[in-house]
């Protein structure tokens, strides 16, 4: 990406703002216009001032400085305050931007990007941005204007020394631009680098108990001293192309103006030119030079922010395989208009799926399975026969490569996908729970309950007792996923949740694996209850909990291998009982396999 077209992606952001944009404009240019009168008030203070006889002519040339000054600052502080906020203003909306855009991203996308690179786009590169909208750009701006100025200037000043400025010119530009593009190269490794660090120790502290119960504390360490002096090296590799950029033009510009000094003074000595154009010439050279200088450096600044907006880009720029949600109102949410009081009948048509970062190994292969409305379905099988990939396809996380689901008739595909996700509950095997207070956590499955409907979902989870142990009762916060709760506590506030969000379709994948035998038997009462005139489709390791079950289907490789109750697949199915022996010890279950 040329600094072209990062201007161009930057500027559907800016756009909207064009009003303070111009006001910024017209600061910049009125600031700028005042700061190379001073070079004529110079002119006059050293012709008219310092090397007249007159007291009064020097007081009249140190006022007109004075009052130009006052207007340069009054310029400088609108164009400062206009450029910062918008700035500011422009990255917010980039940032949000990105962050709308990364919700609705299909979940392959995570399956090969790690979540602290992206925050790292989302938290570091915005914020280099508004560094480089709110500051640098505005610097190369008023240089920009400041050296085209200080140009028409020094050609009315004096016609041959301006001469020499434009043979020079090109050749401090010159290196500008040859290392200019070895500093975005290096830039934009800089920022991949730091995004790998923060990958790095975001996932490390996420499993921090991990690390510390295999004591790899040290290893951890080393790895990320490790990871730490790779991004010191590219930013070292960056710093000293930047270094020897602006080094080699404050080089040039100086050896420039050592230059014009030296041929403008032998003018001045020999009256060819008067002492005032000298002076107002050394001015606007010296200017000229400055602002070749700043150009220079916000030009590496701008290379760092081309890196920066290509990574941004780059993640807008990728697009959600599954239609986002046109989304509804929150007048139609709270009267449920969102989602059509149907039935909820599924059934999976000749269903094959492989995951995208697996797509030589079929999830699922020729796949079919009906759930009648208000019906129960569990689903049994090894690890990898592809139970949880159905209740993922049911959301439309992923579409099949090959058949279809339906939803009442209707291939999910033709329905809205916020729709078809607000008809359906999940209670995972693994919760998902937010750094905040219990009632967040709750009403996430219903964000209009009041406190009494929560409090009374959490009680048929069986929640209610522990959640009032809390240090601070349903105001307690969670901590980051969940931490200060044990693991059959998270699954009953996930319980909660889902009784909370009152579905068609419910869908439990091991929703009672984490709990005591006690906290067990009370919960699948409430899930009983939960289940009683919705779709259901459990998926469970352990047979206690789907005996009664309106149909069981078992699943192999992907496909199902068979389908019934429990007393019928004991019967027809080697795998399912294979399965029940091995977890089974019961009266009831010695007499079937003992036949």
């Amino acid at each position: 990406m040329s600094a072209r077209q990062m201007m161009v992606a930057l500027w559907q952001f800016v756009r909207p703002y064009k009003g303070v944009l111009t006001g910024a404009a017209i600061a910049l240019v009125f600031t700028a216009g005042v700061t190379l009168s001073i070079g004529q008030g110079v002119r006059l203070l050293v012709d008219e001032g310092l090397t007249g006889d007159s007291s009064e002519a020097l007081a009249h040339a140190v006022l007109v400085i004075m009052a130009l000054a006052v207007l340069m600052a009054l310029g400088t502080y609108a164009r400062h305050y206009l450029v910062s906020w918008l700035g500011e203003r422009v990255v917010a909306d980039l940032r949000k931007a990105v962050f709308d855009h990364i919700v609705t991203l299909h979940p392959s996308y995570f399956e090969t990007n790690r979540s602290g690179e992206i925050m790292s786009r989302l938290t570091t590169d915005t914020t280099l941005l508004q560094h480089i909208i709110g500051t640098s750009f505005s610097m190369a701006l008023r240089s920009t204007l400041m050296f085209v100025g200080a140009l028409v200037l020094l050609l009315f000043t004096n016609l041959k020394l301006s001469l020499m400025v434009l043979v020079g010119v090109p050749l401090v530009l010159l290196p500008i631009v040859l290392y200019g593009r070895r500093v975005r190269k290096l830039s934009k490794a800089s920022q991949d680098s730091i995004a790998d660090v923060g990958s790095y120790a975001g996932e490390i502290i996420q499993h921090i108990k991990t690390v510390q119960s295999y004591t790899r504390e040290n290893h951890e360490k080393q790895a990320f001293g490790g990871e730490v002096e790779i991004a010191f090296d590219v930013a070292k590799r960056r710093v000293r192309q930047r270094s020897l950029l602006v080094a080699v033009v404050i080089l040039l510009m100086f050896g420039a103006v050592s230059g014009l000094i030296w041929v403008g003074g032998n003018d001045m000595i020999a009256g060819r030119i008067s002492s005032g154009d000298l002076a107002a010439f050394v001015f606007y050279a010296v200017m000229m030079g400055s602002a070749v200088a700043t150009i220079s450096e916000v030009y590496g600044e701008l290379q760092r922010a081309t890196g920066a907006t290509e990574r941004l880009m780059d993640l807008l720029n990728v697009k959600a395989e599954i239609p986002v949600s046109e989304g509804f109102s929150e007048a139609e949410l709270s009267t449920g208009e969102a989602t059509p009081q149907t039935t909820a009948e599924l059934a999976f048509e000749s269903v094959e799926f492989s995951y995208p970062s697996r797509p030589d190994s079929p999830a699922l292969c020729d796949l079919n399975l009906n759930v009648a409305a208000g019906k129960s379905l569990a689903l049994v099988g090894p690890s990898g026969a592809g139970k949880s990939t159905l209740l993922e396809l049911l959301q439309r996380f992923y579409d099949p490569q090959r058949g279809r689901i339906t939803l009442n008739g209707t291939d999910i595909r033709e329905l809205d996908t916020g729709n078809l996700r607000r008809q359906m509950a999940v209670v995972p095997q693994q919760p998902a729970l937010f750094t905040a207070d219990v009632w967040y956590n709750l009403r996430y499955g219903n964000p209009n309950a009041s406190d009494e409907q929560v409090i009374a979902a959490a009680k048929a989870a069986h929640a209610h007792d522990f959640i009032q142990q809390l240090p601070d009762g349903y105001n307690s916060h969670l901590g980051e996923q969940g931490t200060r709760l044990s693991g059959g506590q998270k699954q009953r506030l996930a319980i909660a949740r889902a009784i909370l969000k009152d579905p068609k379709i419910l869908l439990l994948d091991e929703a009672t694996s984490a709990l005591d035998a006690e906290s067990e038997y009370h919960v699948q009462q409430a899930l009983q209850t939960l289940m009683q005139n919705r779709t259901t489709i459990v998926i469970a390791h352990r047979l206690a909990t789907i005996l009664h079950a309106d149909n069981i289907a078992v699943l192999d490789g992907g496909q199902v291998v068979a389908q019934g109750t429990h007393a019928e697949l004991l019967g027809i199915s080697p795998l399912y009982r294979r399965l029940a022996e091995l977890q089974f010890q019961s009266s009831e279950m010695q007499k079937p396999l003992m036949e």
